[in-house]
């Protein structure tokens, strides 16, 4: 196993002898397996040896994982079907997830609301053997339970929950060894187990469906949501509920090329539900007094900003603690919002209390080369459709704002700002098409990285763009108070 503070090998956990009786959030969602599956009262489980709580690596107290024959009638393969326990609140006394949660929408949730589940098809050796020895109890793979492991840590770490329609650029084979094209994941709501309204609130379950580099591709640029709807329409792609099969190695628009052309149609027309990714970047304040947008302005930029940040961030031990957490993440997590609206979406894990909004006179951006490619769709596929997109980088924050959005801090008479640690970028309906034709000139395409330093400015708007590798002045060290 990934951890060694998690069992090396699957056991047995009799929910009925368990001493003393179990806590009623997992009880709950004991007896709700228990109802789907009332064959296998004792399934294999994955258990954690040490607990998240008394100072455990891994957040998950049990991973069950039970076997389900699936339905010929209705094309659903036989598989392995593995489902958490530790997301949402078990106990209802306070040691792992807290009582007190004032944000009404989550206030109704069970710890962070969801727990993981993952369906992995049989292999055809896996099925051959049940057939030739029906007596003999066939093992599941334990890999999907590192998994579902690392990616409750990644939730634990962060705060960050999951939501049906996210998706994750895991950037290597789920099972950590096989040459799988499925090295990304999307997550769907479990077609099985839907919510529970447990004891402590309402339990969502998030079902894990790896998917190809271009599924995860159109996936980011339209939403998530409706790729798995696609996944949906064949057995030979998920089917149903969505079963991952290591071995499929065609995506789904080679295997339907018209459905890439049908997804490419709802992207021109709706737009794209990502709302930012994580991405390297700086900028600096281009100041009125030179003409040729030259003359820059020290005092607000991207290095003093990190700097101020880091120091209020250390002087936060609780604060700088989750943050360090935060760096050892294994996957970037990108935002997908498709309001029209920045009231109550900071994109930021820390903000000074009563942050001050500073109108700059305009701006030069330097973003990362392998961010380039999200230049087009943050113009064409958000901000055209009246949306927003973000950069995000370790500290700071860079969004993009159409004329329409509500709840940002620029309009046309100040269309750019500076809140606490969150950049804001106004472009107007009239930049747009002129933005569009210039990353069109550049061959800066939706899908391809760019390796080149290129620069674009528009200096009736004071705005340059520069896609070239930030280059981070040396900080010195923060003190720490």
């Amino acid at each position: 196993m990934a951890s060694g503070s998690q069992a090396d090998q699957s056991k047995k956990i009799n929910s009925n002898t368990l001493q003393p009786p179990p806590p009623a959030g997992l009880k709950s969602l004991i007896d709700m397996l228990h109802r789907i599956y009332p064959d296998q009262p004792n399934p294999l489980q994955v258990t954690t040896l040490l607990k998240y709580w008394l100072g455990g690596q891994d957040p998950l107290d049990y991973i069950s994982m039970y076997n389900n024959g699936g339905d010929t009638e209705r094309d659903i393969p036989a598989h392995w079907h593995y489902v958490s326990f530790g997301l949402s609140d078990l106990h209802g006394d306070g040691r792992v997830h807290s009582l007190n949660n004032d944000n009404a929408e989550i206030s109704n949730r069970s710890g962070m609301g969801f727990e993981l589940t993952f369906r992995l098809q049989k292999t055809r050796d896996e099925l051959m053997e049940e057939q030739n020895h029906p007596e003999k109890a066939i093992r599941p793979p334990t890999w999907p339970a590192n998994l579902l492991q690392s990616i409750a840590r990644y939730c634990f770490q962060t705060g960050n929950g999951l939501c049906f329609g996210d998706n994750i650029p895991w950037r290597r084979s789920l099972d950590g060894k096989s040459n799988s094209r499925l090295q990304n994941i999307l997550i769907a709501q479990d077609a099985q187990l839907g919510t529970l309204d447990g004891p402590f609130g309402m339990v969502d379950f998030c079902q894990i469906v790896g998917v190809t580099d271009m599924e995860l591709e159109q996936a980011s640029r339209w939403n998530g949501r409706g790729v798995l709807n696609y996944l949906r329409q064949d057995v030979q792609t998920g089917g149903e509920w969505l079963i991952t099969s290591m071995q499929r190695n065609l995506s789904l628009f080679e295997l339907f090329p018209e459905r890439l052309i049908s997804l490419q149609d709802d992207l021109e027309k709706q737009g794209s539900d990502l709302a930012g990714v994580n991405a390297e970047f700086t900028f600096r304040e281009i100041t009125n007094s030179s003409p040729a947008c030259k003359e820059i302005k020290k005092e607000i930029d991207s290095q003093s900003l990190n700097a101020q940040c880091m120091s209020d961030e250390n002087n936060h031990s609780m604060q700088d603690s989750k943050t360090k957490q935060r760096d050892e993440t294994p996957f970037p997590a990108s935002m997908s919002i498709s309001s029209n609206s920045l009231h109550k979406s900071c994109p930021l894990d820390y903000q000074p209390n009563t942050p001050e909004s500073i109108s700059l006179d305009g701006i030069e951006i330097t973003l990362a080369p392998y961010a380039a490619k999200y230049l087009m769709l943050a113009i064409k596929d958000r901000i055209r459709h009246g949306r927003h997109f973000t950069f995000k980088a370790q500290h700071l924050a860079l969004t993009f704002v159409a004329e329409s959005v509500t709840g940002s801090s620029v309009c046309k008479s100040a269309p750019y700002s500076v809140i606490g640690y969150w950049t804001q970028v106004l472009i107007p309906d009239d930049l747009v098409p002129r933005m569009i034709k210039d990353f069109q000139d550049a061959s800066l395409e939706i899908g391809v990285e760019n390796e080149q330093r290129l620069e674009f400015r528009w200096p009736d708007k004071s705005l340059s763009l520069i896609v070239d590798q930030p280059r981070f002045p040396a900080m010195p060290e923060p003190t720490i108070m």
